[in-house]
């Protein structure tokens, strides 16, 4: 097993910061920063391949959108590498505050992108560039959010507080979806010519609130300790020489959630509305039960990281994995045959149960990392395992569609991918200083 280095304090040196405000404004940048993000799977799924892949075969338009779609996540590594060096030297609030900017500038850029119709191929080339710019932007964002709700709490309630940082998921995709609902109760011509571009105007609104909101925290006390100390500072590929295993434990342990995740969130959009193979549905009635079931994840989010600090990590997270596993063929079965409602059901059923996993998450990369190389492990553990799992998968999940006519066997690959999960999970020993602490004395005991 990786041992776990816990260099995360257990006390730390009083600050002005109050970790609950710390937390809270930590999750609402990520609510922001995944908001935008979200608005190009949604948009993805459901307009791109007539606005700007203008081919005869809509599904395989659909698979274009979604091939840039996997671009953003191939392209966040490399800025979990950039950011992360600047995050572990310069501090965790600069490089977010970077991170943001560039994530919304981008945004607002794709919402006044003039489409295929008015300059051709040039129209999806320059939203492949600023779709990769989003991914370098997102490398940087989420690993630097989880270390300033983590270094700010107290030692023993640090899974409830890092869970503010992955409540943004879900919260940004409702927010995400809501904006889309509303803009697809306009007529479908209207969508295509103009509405769709609101969500991602919004994204000015929305840079202004992060960038605020990220202007009131200070740098965390860990960090301040770290250099006060004078210890050394890293090099950029120092997390992938001396924790190599560390940071591949993490991506493993991401690649499953992460894939369960875009299948229900991206992919399912298109399948669900979609014709031949796909099931034909409404598309605002869709996006409405999308919203529901992200619901249903961030409740199960927090739950997961408040059991966690009680629990220990392995177990809340090896429970969501298991029962996702589980529960992977089930989903994609009912989405094949049932209802409208009944596919709703399974989906909120799915994403709940990932929540236990992702709730967690975070902060147990956090407790693997040394203060010095956290920031890079965790950027690229996470954004690894993203582009192996939640990046790649709406793609794959389209091309087993197309070629085999059913969206059952997505289920098979949705399980495998958690099954790899689950084997990296039981690599690491307990992260949790409550839960590694009750091991220790078990072991000393008699």
């Amino acid at each position: 097993m990786v041992a776990v280095d816990h260099s995360i304090p257990h006390a730390h040196q009083p600050t002005r910061e109050r970790p609950g405000r710390v937390a809270v404004a930590s999750g609402a940048g990520t609510i922001m920063e995944f908001y935008d993000f979200a608005i190009y799977g949604t948009a993805t799924a459901l307009v791109f391949n007539k606005v700007y892949f203008n081919v005869d075969d809509p599904w395989f338009g659909t698979f274009l959108g979604f091939a840039t779609f996997a671009v953003g996540f191939v392209m966040a590594p490399i800025g979990a590498v950039i950011f992360g060096h600047f995050g572990d030297k310069f501090g965790r609030r600069k490089a977010l505050t970077s991170a943001f900017l560039l994530m919304g500038g981008s945004t607002l850029a794709m919402g006044v992108l003039p489409d295929y119709q008015a300059i051709g191929i040039v129209a999806p080339v320059i939203l492949i560039f600023l779709r990769m710019v989003h991914g370098i932007s997102r490398g940087g964002e989420i690993g630097g959010a989880a270390l300033l709700a983590a270094e700010h709490a107290p030692v023993h309630r640090r899974g409830l507080y890092g869970s503010f940082v992955t409540l943004g998921s879900p919260v940004g995709g409702i927010l995400a979806n809501l904006s889309f609902a509303l803009v697809l109760l306009m007529p479908m011509e209207q969508v295509l010519a103009w509405g769709w571009r609101i969500p991602f105007l919004i994204g000015g609104i929305v840079l202004a609130i992060g960038v605020w909101t990220r202007t009131k925290i200070s740098e965390t006390p860990e960090f301040v300790q770290s250099q006060q100390a004078e210890q050394k500072r890293p090099r950029t590929f120092t997390v992938l020489r001396e924790n190599w295993r560390r940071v591949a434990l993490a991506a493993g342990i991401n690649v499953g959630q992460n894939c369960y995740a875009f299948l229900l969130f991206t992919f399912m959009l298109s399948f669900l509305t979609e014709t031949d193979p796909g099931r034909g549905f409404d598309r605002s009635p869709v996006v409405f039960g999308s919203t529901f079931a992200l619901a249903c994840h961030a409740a199960t989010v927090v739950l997961g990281a408040h059991l966690s600090d009680r629990f220990g990590r392995k177990p809340v997270i090896g429970f969501g994995m298991v029962t996702s596993l589980v529960f992977a063929p089930i989903l994609f079965w009912v989405t094949a045959t049932g209802s409208l409602i009944a596919c709703v059901t399974v989906i909120s059923i799915g994403f709940a149960l990932t929540g236990f996993v992702y709730g967690p998450m975070l902060t147990t990369f956090a407790e693997l990392f040394p203060i010095t190389q956290r920031y890079s492990g965790i950027g690229i553990g996470f954004q690894v395992g993203a582009v192996l799992g939640g990046g790649l998968a709406p793609m794959i999940a389209n091309r087993i569609v197309s070629a085999t006519g059913s969206v059952v066997p997505v289920g098979i690959y949705a399980a495998t991918l958690m099954a790899i999960s689950l084997c990296c999970l039981l690599v690491i020993r307990e992260t949790a200083p409550a839960a590694a602490e009750r091991t220790l004395r078990q072991r000393l005991l008699p």
